[in-house]
């Protein structure tokens, strides 16, 4: 009997983060796709006082940072995907984790694929650059405090909503999921030892 609830808390688990990461992508995809064909390159557009939606295309990583060469940080990400996919197999099928950490890994891996897509496709489609060369779309502004010359002073970066999905995700792991992060973690050093 605990096999056969184990194989259903599994399965569960495996179609739970294929929803998540297939309704993220889409998402993330739809709103993209959505400020590329209504903005102009460089448009901003004020929601409210502290929310803009803006149409930049972004080189490097979540929030415009640039630390390595696009074809690397492409790479870098789709070797990340491919690591933490096979960390969901693990944590579903071997260590048995809880369903609530499984889903932040799949909101991690949702958010790299969707800008993953971006650097991959959009390139070559939209922007006029090679494949693993495009930029990533970015579209959400927060200029949420301003000083008393009326500068921004936070939240100045652009994002998209798969920069949010990563955010969150690992904002919820240093919250709530440490435990089972060190958990799965410790046991792999004891099977080293």
């Amino acid at each position: 009997m605990g096999e056969i609830e184990s194989n259903r808390r599994s399965k569960s688990q495996v179609w739970l983060v294929v929803a998540i990461v297939v309704l993220a992508i889409t998402i993330d995809q739809v709103l993209k796709l959505y400020i590329a064909s209504h903005f102009a390159l460089g448009e901003s557009r004020e929601v409210f006082s502290w929310f803009w939606l803006c149409y930049v295309e972004n080189n490097g990583m979540a929030f415009g940072i640039e630390w390595f060469s696009k074809l690397a940080l492409t790479l870098f990400r789709l070797l990340a995907v491919g690591a933490l996919g096979w960390y969901v197999h693990v944590l579903i099928h071997k260590e048995h984790a809880g369903t609530g950490f499984i889903a932040t890994i799949a909101f991690i891996i949702a958010g790299a694929l969707g800008n993953i897509i971006d650097c991959v496709a959009y390139g070559k489609l939209f922007q006029g650059c090679g494949w693993f060369y495009g930029r990533v779309v970015d579209m959400f502004y927060f200029p949420l405090i301003h000083n008393q010359a009326g500068e921004v002073i936070f939240f100045r970066p652009v994002f998209n909503f798969a920069d949010s999905c990563i955010t969150c995700a690992v904002a919820a792991i240093f919250l709530f999921y440490m435990k089972d992060l060190n958990k799965t973690l410790d046991r792999k050093e004891e099977k080293k030892a």
